[in-house]
């Protein structure tokens, strides 16, 4: 529903689908794997409390609450509308592509967000059933689900609030391996902690980078890497 650094929006398709009907992302960030699959057993956890807060802010929003928010436009400032703070965070999120933080003015790429705003106001149905939990991954009770484990990479995540991003690898990979159920975790190839497979070949604005994936399962990409252009 709102850009964030590290979306997975343009190959979340490319993920293997849940085997069960409890989804949990201990890496939320704009959980776009959870909104694929939004009708299941859902329970997203981020450690970053701006994050957390625009979700419960989202989860407790009626339509009319997003469509009367401000429609912001290039050379507006949030600071210049008399909305509360997690109202700033989530437009902030909105008038910018991928960022880790909000930001206060229009991006020049982004423009209108008029159509966004009614994307979101007919889309926030979707999690009302949602479990939202501020916290670290390391808290979660290990049930049968199937895990989305979408970390700060190993290398790459520097640009994560600093909160977010000291993650000890070794240890967060002993946790996925010892989760019950399934577990798919994505990282790029360059990652060392798990033993990850390539994906996806994608083209930024500034380099090529090559999206992995590990799972307990196993999936299509054994020997298989497919280009993916943006």
């Amino acid at each position: 529903m709102f850009s964030y650094y590290g979306s997975k929006s343009k190959i979340v398709d490319y993920y293997p689908p849940p085997k069960h009907k409890r989804i949990i992302e201990p890496f939320a960030g704009s959980a776009r794997y959870s909104l694929k699959y939004w009708q299941n057993d859902v329970t997203i956890v981020d450690k970053y409390d701006v994050v957390f807060n625009v979700w419960k802010y989202l989860q407790n929003a009626t339509k009319n609450d997003i469509l009367g928010l401000p429609k912001m436009k290039q050379g507006d400032n949030v600071n210049d509308f008399d909305i509360s703070q997690v109202e700033k965070d989530f437009i902030g999120f909105l008038i910018c592509r991928g960022m880790e933080s909000p930001r206060k003015n229009v991006s020049s790429f982004v423009g209108d967000i008029t159509d966004k705003l009614h994307e979101i106001a007919n889309d926030i149905y979707k999690i009302k059933h949602w479990n939202i939990i501020h916290g670290s991954y390391e808290d979660l009770e290990n049930i049968e689900a199937t895990w989305f484990v979408d970390p700060p990479y190993q290398f790459g995540g520097e640009h994560y609030i600093e909160s977010a991003k000291n993650i000890d690898f070794a240890k967060l990979a002993e946790w996925c391996k010892s989760r019950n159920g399934q577990v798919i975790v994505c990282e790029n190839t360059k990652a060392t902690w798990l033993p990850f497979k390539p994906m996806i070949k994608m083209q930024g604005s500034q380099h090529k980078t090559t999206e992995a994936i590990w799972s307990n399962y196993k999936t299509n990409y054994d020997a298989v890497q497919q280009s993916l252009q943006f």
